[in-house]
């Protein structure tokens, strides 16, 4: 399951099913309109901290295939990173995605470079809609089980939380992500609605 402390694209190890964002593949049909990414960000990324449930991590990946975002995963996860039920969630918009995986959260920190660490979690202390998004921020997201320990709240710049009605205890992660990750997109003004 690993494979060194990062992989990406299209590696030749069984286990890697990730590739090369393509721009062309988002162009809407004919006689449609399409939301579409004006570019893709140039760091703006997802980071699925050891996930546990690979349609959850299915979901987030074809999430960040479609708008154009990449995704760095930190093991270990609890599962296989080739689960058939992963790709089930992804569909073939695995196609589309730049991802990178990595050993440790440790090998992410010592070689990741980047923005903000911008953590989504139910302890966080400032709502989404109130924080001002960067093009390099990395979007933070813990296992559903866990979510992360306090080494990683430690290192994040800044924690959000997506205000929710009282007695709720939290969002599933994947829904979590793309309503935040909506909102980054457009605060950065990378959604464009263009006739086909």
């Amino acid at each position: 399951m690993i494979c060194g402390n990062e992989t990406q694209g299209r590696s030749r190890t069984a286990t890697a099913i990730g590739s090369i964002y393509s721009a062309d593949k988002f162009l809407p049909t004919a006689n449609t309109v399409a939301r579409q990414i004006v570019s893709p960000p140039a760091s703006l990324r997802l980071v699925l901290y050891q996930p546990d449930i690979p349609q959850n991590a299915g979901a987030l990946m074809r999430l960040a295939a479609c708008l154009g975002v990449g995704v760095d995963v930190i093991e270990p996860c609890g599962f296989v990173l080739d689960d058939r039920r992963l790709r089930r969630a992804a569909m073939d918009y695995l196609d589309l995605l730049e991802w990178r995986r990595w050993q440790s959260w440790d090998a992410y920190r010592q070689t990741a470079n980047g923005g903000r660490l911008v953590l989504l979690t139910t302890h966080g202390d400032t709502a989404f809609t109130r924080f001002r998004f960067a093009a390099d921020d990395r979007l933070v997201l813990g296992r559903e089980s866990a979510g992360v320990p306090d080494a990683v709240h430690k290192a994040a710049d800044a924690r959000l939380v997506v205000p929710m009605r009282p007695g709720a205890r939290s969002l599933n992660v994947a829904l979590s992500a793309a309503i935040v990750l909506g909102e980054a997109l457009r605060q950065l003004g990378m959604f464009d609605v263009r006739p086909g």
